[in-house]
This record gives C-alpha cells, structure tokens and sequence, in this order.
C-alpha cells in the first residue's frame, strides 16, 4: 500500500511538472496520465512493484501487447513517448537510474496527407451562417478567423477582448507550451469580427458569466473546444460536403491555399506556430498532390 502511494505520489509530481514548467494544456496532462494508468496496469499484471524494476525487455513486451490488441502505430507511439519523459522526469528525481524507454526506438509512423478543402467548398462553408442573428454572426466570425489565420481550435477559444487589434487587423494567440504569436486577420475575417463584437457579442453577453472571452456561448460564457467542433459539423451539414471536417481541416485548408497560392515554407510555418519546419513540409505534398490531380485534368496529353 505504501508503495502505491509513492508511486501515485510521483505520478502527480511528473504532472505538476508538465503543468508549471512545461506549460502543458490540461488536455496534454489528461494525455499523460492515461498513457502513464495504461502502462501501470501492464505492470501490475507481472508483479512488478517498482519503476528501477523495468527493463527494454519489459517495454518491448510492453509494445507487442499493444499492437496485439490492434493500436494504432501513432497511439502506441505516443504511450512510448510518454513514458519516455515521465521516465526523464523520475531520472532527474533520482527515483531511478535508468531510462529503459530511451532504447527502445519508436515505431515508423504512416504517413497520412492532412484533409483539406477547395476553394469552392471553403467558400460554401463560410456562406453557410444566418448572420440575421446574434450566434449566426458568432459562427460566421469563427469560420472566418480560423480560415483567415489558421490557428488551432484550442486558441480561438482562447482569445480574450484584448487579444484582437481591429485597427492594425491582428491577433495575439497563445499556442503550444503558451508560446505567443501574432497572426494576421483578412479583410473578410475583420468584417465578419466587427459585425459580431458590434451586433452579436453584446446580446450574448451575460451579467452573471462575467467573460472577456471573444467567443460566447448562447448562456454568455466562454465557448469551448467541443463546442466548436459541433457549430463546424453543423455547417458541413448544412454545406451537404462529404468530407469529413474538424477545425484541424481548416488550419490544413489555409495552410494549403497559402501555399499554393505561392507563400513560402517559412512565413507558412510562422503563421501556424510550428516549432519545426519538418511539421509544416508535410502541406508540400498536399499541394503537389493538388497539382498532380490538376494536371492529369486539364492537359490534353497527360
């Protein structure tokens, strides 16, 4: 029993560490805390009582387990990287001397091309609201920004009042690990953010959810997340467009026209807050997708 408790003890100091050194979204944590449970339960199935007591030989049993039971290449991927920093974390509590996790190599990952959408479709989308009222005009203001910049779902409910500049037609948002940026809103997105925070926001509003939120629910506090989601669905719907969309599919939809419309690799991994340039390349084979499916359409010898 106490050494349950030691364990759990130490589980909740690796996730206080992601949340105030890291910076960690709760979502991340939530991540972490599963993927930590799940291997927890493999360890109790062979009796082990302590993390020193892990080997590679463990984890690659560990790993066998886990596409035995059909996951995914990416799940299993992200539970070795989870446990691979938690071990870290342990290593620099000198709770253990080794990082059994550190020589097991992570499994080659599919590659899947993000989905996007065409002009055409993008533009049928963003018709969609019914600006006549308060949440039409909300929804259009969302569309529009998340078009318009490509931030993730997660930072568009994040913005708060003061995040917007109307004048000089930017935003200021918070990203991964609370990296700051600034991204640049379009005409079309001004507008639509105008209209609302003028004819939307204020209805919205309520006395007793005192928000500065920008983007309202119909009880006048901050939209989340899920919430999102379900007003794009709706319109996807409405739109009758086959694809399967997320506010993900929009951040891919402007990284793609950027790029095809001629932006370079840089400025487009710049807007969309990526660490790295490798993460934004993958909108290159998109587009050399799209140019592909153009060429064999239009040339009259392809």
């Amino acid at each position: 029993m106490e050494m349950e408790n030691h364990i759990q003890s130490q589980i909740k100091g690796f996730l206080q560490y992601l949340q105030i050194e890291k910076n960690a979204s709760p979502h991340t944590v939530l991540n972490y805390h599963r993927d930590i449970d799940a291997f927890l339960a493999f360890l109790n199935t062979k009796e082990l009582e302590h993390w020193n007591q892990i080997d590679h030989t463990d984890v690659r049993e560990y790993l066998a387990m886990l596409a035995k039971k059909n996951y995914s290449r990416r799940t299993i991927s992200r539970r070795l990287s989870s446990m691979r920093s938690f071990y870290r974390f342990l290593m620099r509590e000198e709770e253990v001397t080794m990082n059994p996790f550190q020589m097991v190599s992570t499994p080659k990952l599919e590659k899947k091309l993000p989905k996007f959408l065409y002009h055409k479709e993008m533009e049928l989308l963003l018709a969609q609201p019914n600006v006549t009222s308060p949440v039409g005009l909300r929804d259009k203001a969302i569309l529009e920004v998340l078009y318009a910049s490509g931030i993730r779902v997660s930072e568009l409910v994040g913005l708060g009042l003061d995040s917007i500049d109307l004048n000089l037609g930017t935003a200021r948002v918070f990203g991964k690990g609370a990296k700051e940026r600034i991204v640049i809103l379009g005409s079309f997105a001004l507008e639509a953010m105008k209209q609302y925070l003028d004819k939307g926001r204020p209805l919205l509003k309520s006395q007793e959810a005192d928000t500065d939120a920008v983007f309202l629910n119909v009880r006048g506090g901050t939209l989340t997340d899920r919430s999102v989601r379900r007003v794009i669905h709706k319109y996807i719907q409405q739109a009758a467009i086959t694809n399967r969309v997320s506010p993900h599919t929009i951040r891919h939809t402007f990284a793609t026209h950027m790029l095809e419309a001629g932006a370079d690799l840089r400025t487009v991994q710049e807007m969309l807050g990526h660490v790295n340039i490798s993460t934004t390349q993958i909108y290159t084979h998109v587009t050399k997708e799209r140019l592909r499916e153009v060429y064999l359409q239009t040339h009259p010898r392809a």
